[in-house]
């Protein structure tokens, strides 16, 4: 079997075009545009970059980006009170607090203080709370994003056994309770899982995120499996994801490319909160 390969590219950018759409009407109407406000503090040369795609991103979907480039000796308190002054602004939609943040900052504090229908990430405990209650919310963007593109290969996810390899609270577990609501039967595995082979070689639908270069291998996989790669490993210069990609397309008959998979919607789907964030606080 030679596995089909999912367009995180192709699929991002029809998000992203339906995400313009509605911004487009939403200035029309409210005389203003979608705002995102996005805060760097520090000097982490990835984050950079990630903002300055994200800020690109916004701009192509007529959303306003607001950026906040702080120094990394910025005190915890005062990134806490930018992010409260964001929340009052009527003209931010979404917060987003790029991560991580410098050394001596707590990162929970800080985005405890995003208000929960400006957190775009989906990271709040209110908002991670509602998506394990099956409330409505701002979930995680990276998940939301996976759920995008198994649709998108045209499969069921209904009844079908889903086992998810990580558990982080960015991924893993917001993964889990979307495959549930989506009403699959779902297994949380990890590295230190026994027997993970045998957890894994049941999925109808595997899902790595552990976060490890080439963890899953072909062994591992069920044929026709679809597989969901979610890895960002970066060596010797190249970028890998947590799937023995070649190994895994033999075996799977869907699998998502790294990079050109999970990444590109990632940010469609955070552009896809904003603007559902501002249509609901107006």
């Amino acid at each position: 079997m030679s596995a089909k390969i999912i367009d995180g590219k192709a699929i991002a950018e029809r998000v992203r075009a339906d995400v313009r759409k509605k911004a487009e009407a939403f200035a029309a109407k409210k005389g203003r545009r979608v705002g995102l406000a996005v805060i760097l503090a520090g000097e982490n040369p990835a984050s950079k970059i990630y903002v300055r795609n994200k800020i690109k991103a916004c701009e192509d979907a007529a959303i306003k980006s607001f950026s906040y480039e702080l120094p990394a000796e910025t005190p915890e308190n005062k990134i806490i009170e930018l992010v409260q002054a964001l929340n009052e602004d009527k003209n931010i939609d979404g917060i987003l607090v790029q991560l991580p943040l410098p050394e001596g900052v707590n990162e929970k504090r800080v985005l405890e203080h995003v208000a929960p229908h400006k957190d775009v990430d989906g990271f709040h405990a209110m908002n991670a709370g509602n998506l394990m209650l099956g409330n409505p919310c701002l979930a995680a963007c990276t998940p939301q994003g996976c759920i995008e593109l198994i649709r998108s290969a045209g499969v069921e996810i209904e009844g079908k056994n889903a086992v998810v390899v990580g558990r982080s609270n960015i991924v893993g577990k917001p993964m889990a309770m979307l495959l549930l609501q989506n009403n699959a039967t779902v297994t949380v595995a990890h590295s230190r899982t026994q027997d993970l082979k045998s957890v894994t070689s049941r999925a109808d639908i595997l899902v790595a995120a552990v976060g490890i270069k080439e963890f899953i291998t072909g062994d591992m996989i069920k044929s026709g499996a679809v597989v969901i790669d979610v890895g960002m490993n970066r060596h010797d210069g190249k970028l890998y994801g947590d799937v023995n990609f070649g190994e895994a397309c033999e075996k799977a008959s869907y699998i998502t490319p790294v990079p050109g998979g999970v990444g590109p919607m990632t940010i469609a789907m955070l552009l896809s909160n904003t603007v559902a964030a501002a249509e609901k606080n107006a």
